[in-house]
């Protein structure tokens, strides 16, 4: 089996954010969290996965700090996975994801889950990026500059 190269120390933001979160496990952990899931029992009954793996990856992704372990809320003996702050902030990749799959690989009357406003239960608006003016965006409006650490 190949050994897994570490991208901590990476230059290049992406490179990095796949280190802490690029296996498709660890990103459907983080999507049923943002769905309210929280117990070992209920992450493994939602995804399907071997309990090893799902050990595995909670126990990285609380070391990377998306997750904390707490007590259980009903006070039992069980311990729950809670999303950090820096954890909760990957709300907007799931649904970056999640947007671009309902665009890109589904066909127009085929059945899938939709991501809606908790207000008025309506779609969420597609995401776009924006300028600093708040000018749309597209790839080509792009480009990625090296960032001199020296200069901060």
């Amino acid at each position: 089996m190949v050994k897994r190269v570490s991208l901590d120390h990476s230059s290049c933001p992406v490179a990095r954010s796949l280190d802490v979160i690029g296996d498709w496990w660890s990103l459907l952990i983080i999507r049923d969290a943002l769905e309210g899931v929280q117990r070992f029992t209920a992450f493994q009954s939602s995804l399907g996965i071997a309990k090893g793996m799902l050990a595995s990856r909670l126990r990285t992704l609380v070391e990377r700090g998306i997750f904390e372990q707490r007590p259980a809320s009903d006070g039992s003996a069980y311990r729950e996975y809670v999303l950090t702050a820096k954890g909760q902030a990957l709300h907007i990749v799931v649904a970056a994801l999640r947007q671009w799959g309902e665009t890109q690989l589904y066909g127009p009357t085929e059945r899938h889950s939709s991501l809606v406003d908790t207000l008025d239960r309506e779609p969420v608006a597609p995401l776009t990026l924006r300028a600093s003016n708040g000018r749309s965006l597209e790839w080509s409006d792009t480009r990625v500059i090296k960032v001199d650490a020296a200069r901060y």
